[in-house]
């Protein structure tokens, strides 16, 4: 079980790098998660059922995908997402890294290239469990195998997009040190003109067909 981690005093810093909450951009972001999350929401609906309907027809189980991930302080929550793996296959593993991994499945080969199966995630952001732009929430089981200093990248609430989604995602992998400067370089400097910057690049991304996952 992940300990749930307050301070930052659990988080040995690198660099010299003093970690120091801001407020006003927490409060800030909290509304135009709320703002802008509601509106995708309303907007997606229509797709979310189509994708609910073909992945229910391909193959006749569930719907989602449901997993345990490590949230802001080391806190667990429950990620959702748009199931394209085989219900055999659905557990605490890395990613294939392609979209011909037989684990996939045939409607979940088009939803990952068009990142609708990311989609359910925007309830993890009205929930509060996770932010629109923020680091991207690991699996527990990687997370134990961190460095003492990556855990610094939990001092933020966990994002759908963010710095090395947009920069690094393929060339990357998440539990890399390198993945966690990143994150750590984005609590560093965050900002709403950060937010706003890394969504429209993530909207770049998307009509590119390259996704953010």
């Amino acid at each position: 079980m992940i300990q749930a981690l307050e301070s930052q005093a659990a988080f040995p810093a690198p660099h010299g790098f003093t970690y120091r909450p801001k407020r006003a951009h927490e409060f800030a972001r909290r509304a135009l998660d709320l703002t802008v999350g509601s509106i995708a929401l309303l907007v997606a609906l229509p797709v979310m059922a189509i994708a609910a309907v073909l992945i229910k027809l391909d193959d006749g189980g569930p719907i989602l995908f449901c997993q345990r991930r490590v949230g802001r302080y080391g806190k667990l929550f429950v990620i959702y997402k748009f199931r394209t793996m085989r219900s055999d296959s659905c557990s605490d593993a890395l990613k294939p890294a392609t979209t011909t991994d037989s684990r996939v499945t045939r409607v979940g080969r088009y939803l990952r290239k068009l990142s609708i199966d990311e989609l359910p995630q925007l309830f993890n952001v009205l929930r509060g469990d996770m932010a629109l732009v923020g680091p991207r929430p690991e699996m527990p089981f990687i997370v134990r195998q961190y460095q003492p200093w990556q855990h610094m990248r939990h001092l933020a609430t966990p994002g759908i997009t963010g710095l090395w989604q947009v920069t690094s995602r393929k060339t990357v992998p998440l539990q890399r040190p390198e993945a966690t400067a990143l994150d750590i370089e984005y609590i560093r400097t965050a900002s709403m003109a950060t937010d706003f910057s890394l969504l429209f690049r993530t909207v770049g991304s998307l009509l590119s067909t390259r996704g953010v996952h």
